[in-house]
């Protein structure tokens, strides 16, 4: 099973155009899509860029969409907030929004809120899709200091996912293994970063891509 992974369009539909055309070259099955669809739009925004990719989408929200960003995807993607989906024989285990930020954005969650919003539906084994990462791995922002969730890091611990996808730390872009589970970050997709991971055999590999800048001329 084949997927490409974005994070972090912040609204940047001229990014659409890359995007597909990676969908085709990577022959990817699906988009996993870790959330800041929007740079503080709404759900009919985000169901309008979210409809213009060529593949089907798994989507969570990010720190930076509205809090009704899960019911606009009915029609245009799987909303994975909350829930879990059989994906290729693997479960897919999705929740948005991030640990609360000293920002105040719209999507943000207690550390309760986020260890039981996975607890319910986490399995050994799983490919997790949040937008925050776990704390200490690929987290820190140019201070250096890790921002990430405790409640994610203790998912992972319990429950030992092949594969945990993440964005919303702009600068922390990787792909780390701890313990057999692949850690990755995509980067923003506004700024053309992307990852393409292959899961078989209850294994992961991932490698990370970045398409060119986009010329001036480019509209959002």
């Amino acid at each position: 099973m084949r997927f490409l992974v974005i994070s972090d369009l912040h609204q940047k539909k001229s990014a659409i155009k890359w995007i597909n055309a990676e969908i085709e070259a990577s022959g990817a099955d699906a988009v996993l899509f870790l959330g800041d669809v929007t740079n503080f739009g709404t759900k009919e925004e985000a169901a309008d860029i979210v409809s213009s990719i060529n593949s089907k989408v798994y989507v969570i929200p990010g720190n930076c969409d509205p809090l009704d960003l899960p019911e606009g995807m009915a029609d245009v993607a799987v909303d994975m907030h909350g829930k879990a989906a059989d994906v290729g024989g693997y479960r897919l285990v999705g929740l948005g929004g991030s640990n609360v930020t000293i920002f105040g954005t719209p999507f943000e969650l207690s550390e309760e809120d986020l260890y039981d919003g996975l607890k319910k539906n986490a399995s050994e084994g799983m490919i997790l899709m949040t937008h925050a990462p776990s704390y200490g791995i690929l987290d820190q922002i140019p201070s250096g200091a890790s921002v990430g969730s405790p409640a994610i890091k203790r998912i992972v611990d319990e429950f030992h996912p092949i594969l945990a996808l993440s964005g919303h730390i702009h600068e922390a872009v990787g792909v780390v293994e701890r313990n057999g589970t692949v850690f990755v970050n995509p980067g923003p997709a506004k700024s053309g970063h992307y990852a393409v991971a292959d899961v078989s055999d209850g294994k992961a590999e991932v490698r990370l891509g970045r398409h060119k800048r986009l010329t001036s001329s480019a509209r959002n």
